[in-house]
């Protein structure tokens, strides 16, 4: 029988570790379809084709779509906590306000808790806003530019949407101009030099110097 993409240890057994295994919808727990729908309508969710009862909007730049329906889940209305990764967490904000979702005020983690405004050096996983569907669910929108070591796996590298990826161009063209500065050199090689940094952000790895 194929197992698809598993692969097998130093014994020919396929283990479970090495089952490929890609998280493709979460269920949101709603009260009202109608209302969800023109909620998530209005982050500019993609409306997917679905089968009788079954809603399913899926986030620019995502591989994992949401779902809500009257037979779905069991659980309460309200009492989702969910995380959504974006690259610029002020823009991210600031856009969703323009649609007219009420966005809580940007923070970051401090060593004692929450602080206001984003983390003074934008580090990745410390900046964060939150926002609530019309039930309560709760949406956290984290940014992310760099993963922890481990967190991506070595290999080929994607990008969700061609917007992700202008923002990790650009992110890339200020640490190139900065490592310009450095040298006090103009880098011709300057595609190859692109292409580790954003290798690097991606897998958790050093970026080039």
């Amino acid at each position: 029988m194929s197992t698809g993409n598993a692969r097998s240890d130093a014994s020919g057994t396929t283990s479970v570790e090495n089952v490929d295994m890609k998280l493709e919808v979460v269920v949101v727990p709603v009260s009202d379809v109608d209302r969800a729908k023109e909620f998530y309508g209005r982050l500019g969710w993609r409306l997917d084709q679905t089968p009788p009862g079954v809603v399913q909007y899926t986030p620019h730049g995502s591989g994992c779509s949401v779902q809500f329906g009257p037979d779905l889940t069991s659980a309460a209305p309200g009492s989702a906590n969910s995380y959504l990764i974006v690259s610029d967490v002020q823009a991210a904000r600031k856009a969703l306000v323009a649609a007219g979702v009420e966005v809580g005020e940007t923070f970051h983690l401090g060593p004692d808790g929450p602080v206001d405004g984003p983390d003074p050096e934008r580090r990745s996983y410390f900046s964060r806003a939150t926002f609530r569907d019309p039930d309560g669910n709760t949406w956290l929108l984290q940014e992310i530019t760099t993963r922890l070591p481990g967190r991506i796996e070595a290999g080929p590298t994607s990008y969700g949407s061609a917007s992700d990826l202008a923002s990790a161009l650009r992110r890339a063209a200020d640490a190139h101009d900065k490592h310009e500065k450095r040298t006090g050199e103009t880098d011709p090689n300057w595609p190859d030099w692109y292409a580790a940094y954003l290798v690097s952000e991606q897998t958790g790895t050093e970026p080039p110097q």
